[in-house]
């Protein structure tokens, strides 16, 4: 367990919003369907129909923000009404460590920061030997049933959990080394198929889901919908249901992030602690929020040697 506080920051906050950039607004380019780079395909989560399926409200769109939206003076695009899941296998071009990261970008369960915290951390991650599996979950998902703040986007990171390890052998994967990455409400799903993975939340469609959906270790960065709702006590949303069984977990934070609180961070951290779960936590005094892996003037952004070492002191690659 580490705590890192960093308190000597510039005075200025980086207010951004990966959220819901706005409502959607600010859209310089659009274009339907996005695609991954060439030399990659995405292929469908599922094999037929998707469990509980609903309506959107339009086809699937790409958009690109404006000037004022941009990280690290560039822009980034984002995915809407994403009906039918997707995953993209990036696999290491060098060496291999055997270990591999599925990637949830943010978006407030609203949209997807595809390239941002999506393409943008599979070429870091396989630079590094890690295989990276980007999961383009349902969007925008409604908060009913049980699990009230992303059911939909559940259920798709149980179903790549399982491909994944299913497909182990043929992607040259360690089925024991396999785990999960995510960025705001992205990071929330890490806590969520943390700690919901004893019983897939949809009915088994084939082989991959006789396969476990624990992930291995999760990293988790500035999430949200991890203080409770109420909001008027320090303690976790009753929705992650923290065991001795969740998985070792990094957790990042900003704690002038305007979008998601840092009791976030601060409240899962506490619970895995007292459940026993080894649990490394780096807390900034700025850095605002979806800074993703672009590099600011504010330290935080510097955190991606933080999760290398952290991944080698748990045994996922060596150190």
């Amino acid at each position: 367990m580490l705590i890192r506080y960093n308190k000597r920051m510039i005075l200025t906050s980086l207010v951004f919003a990966v959220g819901v950039v706005c409502a959607c607004g600010g859209l310089s380019a659009q274009k339907s369907t996005w695609q991954p780079s060439p030399g990659h395909t995405q292929v469908p989560l599922w094999p037929g129909a998707v469990p509980d399926a609903r309506p959107v409200t339009g086809p699937e769109t790409v958009a690109t923000t404006e000037t004022k939206e941009f990280v690290a003076g560039s822009p980034w695009f984002y995915v809407s009404n994403v009906s039918r899941p997707t995953i993209t296998v990036y696999s290491p071009k060098g060496k291999n460590t055997g270990a591999a990261v599925i990637v949830f970008p943010g978006g407030g369960y609203q949209i997807l920061a595809i390239d941002l915290e999506g393409t943008e951390i599979c070429d870091w991650l396989t630079s590094k030997g890690i295989t990276a599996v980007l999961l383009k979950y349902r969007v925008p998902t409604e908060r009913v049933g049980q699990y009230r703040q992303s059911p939909l986007a559940l259920q798709d990171a149980q179903r790549a959990l399982g491909l994944v390890r299913f497909h182990a052998a043929e992607w040259h994967i360690d089925p024991h080394k396999i785990g999960v990455i995510g960025f705001s409400a992205g990071g929330h799903m890490v806590a969520a198929v943390s700690t919901h993975f004893d019983k897939r939340s949809y009915p088994e469609v084939d082989a991959a889901d006789k396969e476990s959906c624990r992930p291995d270790f999760a990293v988790a960065l500035y999430p949200g919908h991890l203080w409770s709702s109420d909001r008027k006590t320090f303690e976790l949303n009753p929705d992650v249901p923290v065991t001795s069984h969740t998985p070792p977990t990094f957790l990042l934070q900003a704690e002038d992030d305007p979008v998601d609180n840092v009791n976030n961070s601060l409240v899962y951290y506490a619970a895995l602690k007292k459940a026993g779960v080894p649990v490394e936590m780096h807390l900034y005094a700025q850095g605002g929020h979806g800074f993703g892996l672009r590099r600011t003037k504010f330290p935080i952004t510097e955190w991606p040697p933080l999760v290398e070492t952290w991944l080698g002191t748990i045994g996922m690659i060596s150190e």
